[in-house]
């Protein structure tokens, strides 16, 4: 069982006995670890599953926020150099799609590859999307929190609000403020985008531009759903994730 003590950011969902493969999710702004714990129910017992609390966030509460997306991937990829080597996929939703892939090229600048990147409803790095944590008022960044169907069940309520804005204004700073190295090296790994059709704050025109960031195969996914579509229908999206572990691509990579 990985620690979970303040200078730690990995949780352990699903410990595997005998583990053949290693799914590591990166939550969106304002999201914490407990989104991902259905997750672990729907895969099977030789998948190590793991997921990345940000600091300030869930049982990090209190700690200085970050709004660098290379400093939360640094954070990410110094743990999990310290883990047993095993095939490690990554998933990140919205933020968690561009610390992911930050932390991909990472690990494979020290020679530790992920086998697979799997982002989600993100635009490709480098691309500009809307403002909005320096223009939206308290009132209205929440509104829109709020809003987005299929999100965190959140009520209007003002002290939540007050202790949610700070992480959502800091993660959605670090989301928009993002912008790549250039050039970077291209990742070898297979990568697949997964796309929500109804999403309201991604433009599905642009996901094929996350094929540039790899030599690997790419593949583009649009699901039934809004932006927080990983979290409707969640049973599809693990049978497609599954399939994903198990193509001969990932496992040479």
């Amino acid at each position: 069982m990985l620690r979970t003590g303040r200078d730690h950011c990995l949780r352990t969902l699903a410990q595997a006995p005998a583990p053949t493969a290693r799914l590591v999710c990166l939550p969106h702004s304002g999201g914490t670890t407990a989104d991902y714990g259905a997750w672990a129910t729907g895969l099977p017992s030789a998948i190590e599953l793991l997921a990345a609390q940000y600091p300030g966030h869930g049982d990090r509460y209190g700690e200085p926020l970050s709004t660098e997306v290379r400093a939360l991937s640094s954070e990410l990829a110094s743990e999990l150099l310290r883990l047993r080597p095993l095939p490690t996929v990554l998933f990140g939703h919205s933020l968690g799609a561009l610390v992911a892939y930050e932390t991909a090229l990472t690990l494979s600048a020290l020679g530790s590859p992920p086998s697979g990147l799997l982002v989600s409803s993100c635009p490709p790095p480098g691309t500009v999307g809307r403002v909005l944590a320096e223009t939206l008022s308290d009132r209205e960044l929440w509104s829109l929190t709020r809003s987005l169907s299929g999100g965190p069940a959140v009520a209007d309520d003002a002290e939540l609000a007050e202790a949610l804005l700070p992480v959502l204004r800091a993660d959605i700073t670090a989301h928009e403020h993002y912008r790549p190295e250039s050039p970077a090296t291209p990742l070898s790994c297979p990568v697949r985008c997964y796309h929500g059709a109804q999403d309201p704050l991604v433009d599905g025109s642009l996901l094929a531009g996350w094929a540039s960031v790899t030599t690997g195969p790419f593949s583009l996914l649009e699901r039934e759903g809004h932006h927080f579509h990983p979290f409707q229908y969640t049973e599809r999206l693990l049978t497609d994730i599954l399939a994903f572990l198990d193509t001969d691509s990932m496992t040479r990579s």
